[in-house]
């Protein structure tokens, strides 16, 4: 048994360091080299001082401001450790809610957020959550739908703000893959700049 246990165990360490080291380290080091931003979670500075993630959503409350997707994530009750309460936008715990189409309590979020929006026809991503619960982005319908509503708020013409979002829309990656978007992060920082 003695023979096969040095070869085993000379093995277990070179492919641990292999695998658990060298690995991981060339890999960082690529990531680092050619997307530096993208390996560091796309910050979003603002006079030298990081706001937020290009690729993680942010919870927008204020009616002067653009509103992302609602987030489903879940985070532990402050009150009671070993219980759960919304937490949304919160980047440890990415998920959604698990409720399916024939679900009722979903029903009733969407009626709910459909209702707070004033009613009507409300683009889609307005009233449901994301997979991820983490999307920083919304559609181009989502981002026009809440124009009067900035618009009041900050005392805007609401065609500068429109104009403001049409600059903001981003196409299909590559031409083809996914859909256009909005970045809210983007958008709301370009309507802070409006103030200055």
């Amino acid at each position: 048994m003695i023979p096969h246990l040095r070869p085993a165990l000379v093995l277990l360490a070179l492919f641990t360091l292999l695998t658990g080291l060298a690995y991981p380290l060339a890999i960082t080091g690529l990531a680092q080299a050619a997307f530096p931003s993208a390996a560091n979670g796309s910050p979003v500075t603002v006079e030298g001082r990081v706001v937020g993630s290009a690729l993680v959503g942010q919870a927008f409350a204020a009616e002067r401001y653009f509103h992302g997707r609602p987030s489903a994530t879940m985070g532990p009750d402050p009150n009671q450790p070993s219980a759960s309460v919304a937490s949304p936008y919160n980047g440890a715990s990415s998920a959604g809610s698990n409720l399916g189409p024939s679900s009722a309590a979903l029903a009733d979020e969407v009626r709910t957020r459909v209702a707070a929006l004033g009613g009507g026809p409300v683009p889609a991503d307005l009233a449901t959550a994301s997979a991820s619960g983490l999307d920083p982005d919304i559609s181009p319908a989502a981002a026009l739908f809440q124009v009067a509503r900035v618009a009041k708020a900050r005392g805007l013409d609401e065609a500068l703000v429109r104009g403001l979002v049409a600059r903001h829309i981003m196409g299909r990656t590559f031409g083809l893959l996914g859909e256009p978007r909005v970045n809210v992060l983007a958008l709301n920082l370009a309507l802070d700049g409006l103030d200055h």
